[in-house]
């Protein structure tokens, strides 16, 4: 099963939002969220809420391809995120999400008995290829007690 296969089947919201993963690696995840006319603002474009949970699960992808080995002892954790919205965004739109720390040094940090926390961040784009917002989550790896 895929980052994105997972990140489906476990969290509702995505579903709900029709999120299409393009593509889920430890290097970086590419979420797209198709324009529905249910998830529109007062202007016609995505509501801030749903491009925030377009980004936030594109950050939870990338976390999931470069730790789900250490699933089996520490559980993923957002601690906190900041988005800024950059240019008014229309159609679809697509996420981007990178690694902001090298995996090997999260894990060894967790290796040392330590709770690493590490930033993702996102671009979110529309079909032109315009930035129309940014957010760094920053996450955990919360070893299981």
């Amino acid at each position: 099963m895929t980052a994105g296969e997972m990140l489906a089947a476990t969290v509702p919201m995505v579903r709900t939002l029709n999120l299409e993963f393009l593509e889920t690696t430890a290097e970086r995840a590419v979420i797209r969220m198709p324009d529905q006319p249910d998830y529109h603002n007062h202007v016609g474009g995505p509501h801030a809420g749903a491009m925030f949970t377009l980004a936030e699960s594109a950050s939870g992808a990338i976390v999931i391809a470069a730790f789900g080995d250490q699933l089996s002892r520490a559980v993923p954790l957002a601690v906190r995120a900041e988005i800024g919205y950059k240019k008014l965004a229309m159609g679809e739109v697509t996420a981007t999400a990178t690694l902001g720390r090298p995996a090997a040094e999260v894990v060894a940090e967790l290796d040392a008995g330590e709770r690493p926390e590490f930033p993702v961040t996102v671009e979110i784009r529309r079909a032109d290829g315009a930035v129309t917002g940014e957010m760094t989550v920053i996450w955990t790896l919360r070893p299981h007690s």
